[in-house]
């Protein structure tokens, strides 16, 4: 075997320059196409399980509407957000991310959010978490944080030395573990956890001047977590826990309900906020961006057949409507790709025309064949466009808003490297003592997996640079000291 050094390089056996950063327009993107490297990344991951989701496989649903609740006219031209009281059909799906279909619902993991809207101008997509961050900020690091998420090629177990040797090695990863191990990182039910955009995103008003934002839905059950004993008993007794509550609460018209509300910060602020407002790894301060109040979503009515609504159920990042529109979050830029392409390769190119997936408003284009195509494909109209026939024309006011790019066409990392401030505040200044001693207990029962001292070392380390505290608790509890240059930093 050679002993020459082993280069990353694509499945075409190309070297690959940077697996850390993908390819932008400029400091603040949009990524760009040409970055192939991406694209077969993120290609190829959505391939690789049939055919359950690759991630978020396990989970359940739930038909609903959303009423607004105060005038936002003034900051979206969003026609579902139009004017109070209007209501909007919409379905949610909520799910555990790295477990498979027959994963148990109590495990610790973040939840998936994922709210679908049919609004009369197409349907619009918010696809999140119960965390307001995440793991990593750059699309192009997904499938490889998602690898150590499942199971060791080898010994087809969970495998905890992968999961610490990325986290130890992705600083960016502490503000959301953090979250995941502590008291939220196991919901009560799905009814007692609040669910969040986590990205930023764009709304436009009728004039054309942009904000930026951020969504959280706001339990009105108020959180409720589960300890970790109780959690672990029911994920032996119950696996399906989560999934039989918001059945039966629904089924009693015990009807859940959030109340959603936004941070709103004008566009010329992105530009000097003291956090990058397109890292996901980061939090707007509510003092900064108070949360001003939208509306109010309520469940009201089970899926008839689990199936056909929920497991055929598909959300994109990507679907957005007038008024809503993307920002160059680099995570959220990834997903608009990625998401849609999972669910051609999963369910099929004509997914969206799927009864729970088909939009309420009329639909027209120019799409056509396929496989497991049952409408009508489009009858014996024009399957073209431009045309002189009268087919369906493109409205330009549609359009998205302009934003300026500048610098060179690089991979290029964010500008700050402060993976630490936002945990060591959640730590010292969100947390009580008695939350603070369950998340390190939460880390050392974690990381007592690993047997590799050398991760274990490299992720103390960043425990003791987010707080000396954290750090040398979760070393004593795992037996180990904290190294001396650690100290000396």
């Amino acid at each position: 075997m050679s002993e020459e050094k082993k280069y990353l390089t694509t499945a075409t056996g190309t070297p690959v320059g940077d697996n850390q950063n993908s390819l932008t327009a400029g400091h603040r993107g949009p990524t760009l196409i040409q970055d192939v490297h991406l694209l077969e990344k993120l290609a190829h991951f959505n391939r690789e399980r049939v055919p359950e989701r690759v991630v978020h496989a396990k989970g359940g649903g739930a038909h609903g509407y959303f009423e607004v609740t105060n005038d936002v006219s003034k900051y979206t031209k969003a026609d579902f957000l139009s004017e109070v009281g209007k209501k909007t059909p919409m379905f949610i799906r909520f799910s555990t991310v790295a477990g498979e279909l027959g994963s148990a619902d109590t495990v610790r993991d973040p939840r998936g959010f994922a709210v679908k809207f049919y609004t009369e101008e197409g349907n619009y997509d918010l696809v999140g978490n119960n965390t307001p961050v995440f793991f990593i900020r750059d699309a192009i690091k997904f499938p490889d944080f998602i690898h150590t998420q499942k199971r060791n090629p080898q010994t087809h177990l969970k495998d905890a030395n992968a999961t610490w040797d990325f986290w130890s090695l992705s600083p960016e990863s502490l503000h959301q573990i953090s979250i995941l191990h502590s008291d939220r990182g196991i919901p009560a039910t799905w009814r007692h956890m609040n669910g969040y955009g986590s990205h930023t995103f764009k709304w436009v008003n009728k004039d054309g001047e942009a904000f930026f934002i951020k969504y959280h839905f706001k339990t009105d059950q108020g959180v409720k977590n589960l300890d970790t004993d109780l959690a672990s008993k029911l994920a032996s007794d119950n696996p399906d826990y989560h999934i039989e509550d918001l059945f039966n609460a629904i089924e009693d018209g015990n009807l859940p309900s959030w109340t959603l509300k936004v941070q709103i910060m004008p566009a010329a602020d992105a530009n000097t906020y003291r956090y990058d407002p397109f890292d996901v790894t980061k939090v707007w301060s509510h003092q900064d961006y108070p949360l001003i109040e939208v509306g109010r979503m309520v469940l009201d009515r089970n899926p008839e057949n689990y199936f056909a609504e929920v497991e055929q159920a598909a959300f994109s990042p990507g679907n957005f409507v007038p008024g809503v529109e993307a920002s160059p979050d680099k995570m959220l830029q990834g997903r608009l790709f990625g998401y849609s392409d999972a669910h051609r390769y999963r369910i099929g190119a004509n997914h969206e025309a799927l009864p729970i997936n088909r939009a309420k408003s009329p639909v027209n284009h120019y799409q056509r064949d396929g496989f497991m195509r049952f409408d009508g494909n489009g009858g014996s109209s024009v399957n073209y466009e431009p045309n002189s026939v009268d087919g369906p024309k493109e409205t330009p006011e549609n359009k998205t808003t302009p934003y300026g790019v500048e610098g060179f066409a690089d991979s290029v990392p964010y500008d700050s490297e402060d993976h630490f401030s936002q945990p060591r505040a959640l730590f010292r200044d969100v947390m009580d003592e008695d939350e603070r001693t369950r998340l390190i207990q939460n880390f050392v029962d974690h990381m007592s997996r690993v047997d590799r001292q050398e991760i274990l070392i490299r992720q103390i380390e960043l425990f003791y640079t987010v707080d000396t505290e954290l750090g040398t608790r979760i070393a004593e509890g795992l037996n180990l000291e904290v190294p001396e240059h650690i100290k000396n930093k």
